[in-house]
């Protein structure tokens, strides 16, 4: 019916509407303007006889066009003027660009990232002295990232030897259960039970993310208690998610360690029922962690209060080298009957950096309910990336199935966390040999791969500009990035902008 509908005498046609003909076809057949040149390709004709399926479509599109400017209104205005034989002007089309080109008008540029930007500074700064101790990441003493032997062998046994197919939506189920045995313990009864829902995640940030999501879906009136001073992330991640935050006390500014008095209070005093972030080991940024006796005492008082524990692990094995031992907080929780959650990732204690492995777990009163809450968190996961990676995962998966590889890991998890305790030695030694007026004992104190040294945003610019030493305002020192080289170097800047406080 087109085609008869066209077999009018063709008028003239002017060279700039064959051309708005051609960009027409081209954007709604979606094909290379340079294949529109046959005659009959340049007819309105051929343009419907190519797209008789999508001829409701189109006809509904000319007839109602979208109220925003967008490239589909030049589409349609180059479709109505083949259509009509009504030439598109210039200032036409100037004016549609104008309404595209403010679209994004109103948009600002992002703050920098406090700590991604001290790398930036750090490989602008040409001096040959020049340390970053900002970056959380591990390096040897030489400076250099390091990729652990038992990663290397996993590669070896992966290459080739798996298919790269898409991975169910919760992950990889095997990776999966024995990250849950490192948290849980070997031979876990909510384990054996089947009463953990757990999935892989996109490492620790994306375990957080997910489990911010599903406390707003099924607890929307919550809010979530963060401690003072937090990972800057974690505040990203809950307001993202749209959950109110509140912050309890945590660090001590004047001795450098824990305000246990000041956060008992906070958890008394918060709403029952109130969900809490906690660090399970490793705090960080100040590397300060309470002992076993008063994780007991907060438990208790969780107990009585009724709150909900989610755990952050990043640094499981890697703040003490034995993963047991820093799981100790969670194995309280739950010898105390908690149902709590759990972020584990493996960035930090197997150098999986850049592969975004982690699992997000949450302990359910039976398994009837696990296998409703995963399917909510797979639900959650779905249309944010769909299904996790499969490469990281599978290097996991094959380190801790193998015996073998497996103490491998463990030693070599050992020998970072011995690295950086040995490190925070020497800093320490080294400050206290110049004749350092305060006191240098809480960088022995803090476990981890940060120390918080105390030092003011003042003394940092002082270490930045006169020393070429790079950390976080915040005075967080990456105790990874300090080595036998450089250690009496950051000890004697250290000392320089400190001693007249």
């Amino acid at each position: 019916m087109f085609r008869f509908a066209f077999k009018k005498k063709k008028k003239k046609c002017t060279k700039e509407n064959k051309s708005i003909k051609r960009i027409a076809l081209s954007l709604y057949l979606r094909i290379p303007i340079s294949s529109v040149s046959h005659p009959h390709q340049n007819s309105v004709g051929y343009l419907f006889h190519r797209t008789t399926h999508h001829t409701h479509s189109l006809q509904t599109d000319l007839c109602n066009p979208p109220k925003t400017p967008s490239i589909f209104n030049l589409q349609s205005m180059a479709i109505r003027a083949a259509l009509t034989r009504r030439p598109i002007t210039s200032s036409t089309l100037q004016a549609a660009s104008r309404s595209i080109s403010s679209w994004w008008k109103n948009v600002e540029p992002a703050p920098k990232d406090p700590i991604l930007g001290v790398t930036e500074a750090f490989l602008a700064d040409t001096s040959p002295h020049k340390v970053n101790v900002g970056v959380g990441a591990y390096r040897d003493d030489n400076g250099k990232p390091v990729v652990l032997e038992c990663v290397r062998e996993a590669e070896r046994r992966v290459a080739g030897n798996l298919n790269m197919e898409y991975l169910p939506m919760g992950g990889c189920n095997n990776m999966v259960e024995e990250t849950l045995k490192l948290a849980y313990g070997e031979h876990s009864d909510l384990i054996k039970d089947k009463r953990i829902a757990a999935i892989q995640a996109l490492s620790g940030t994306g375990a957080c993310r997910i489990f911010a999501d599903f406390q707003k879906r099924f607890s929307p009136d919550s809010q979530i208690y963060i401690p003072v001073p937090t990972w800057s992330n974690h505040h990203n991640i809950w307001r993202d998610a749209n959950v109110p935050q509140r912050t309890f006390h945590y660090y001590h500014p004047e001795s450098k360690g824990l305000d246990f008095a000041s956060l008992m209070d906070d958890v008394k005093n918060a709403p029952n029922g109130s969900f809490f972030l906690l660090h399970a080991c490793a705090h960080n940024p100040t590397g300060v962690d309470p002992t076993v006796e008063q994780w007991k005492e907060i438990s208790y008082q969780f107990k009585v209060k009724g709150h909900f524990a989610f755990f952050d692990m990043a640094y499981q094995g890697f703040a003490s080298g034995d993963p047991e031992r820093d799981a100790k907080s969670i194995r309280i929780f739950l010898e105390d009957g908690h149902l709590i959650g759990c972020s584990q990732s493996y960035a930090k204690n197997m150098g999986l950096y850049g592969q975004r492995v982690g699992c997000l777990s949450l302990v359910c009163e039976d398994e009837k309910q696990a296998v409703a809450v995963k399917s909510q968190l797979q639900q959650l996961a779905r249309p944010m990336y769909s299904n996790p990676p499969v490469h990281g995962a599978l290097i996991v998966s094959t380190i801790l199935s193998d015996p073998d590889l497996k103490q491998l890991w463990l030693k070599e998890v050992k020998g970072m966390a011995d690295r950086i305790i040995g490190m925070r030695t020497s800093l320490r030694e080294n400050i206290e040999k110049l004749g350092s007026p305060l006191s240098w004992e809480h960088i022995t104190n803090q476990i981890g791969m940060f120390c918080y040294s105390g030092m003011t945003p003042e003394q940092v610019d002082r270490l930045t500009k006169e020393f070429h030493i790079y950390m976080t305002r915040n005075g967080r020192i990456s105790m990874a990035g300090v080595t036998s080289g450089n250690v009496e170097y950051l000890a004697k800047a250290i000392h320089e902008v400190t001693k007249a406080a």
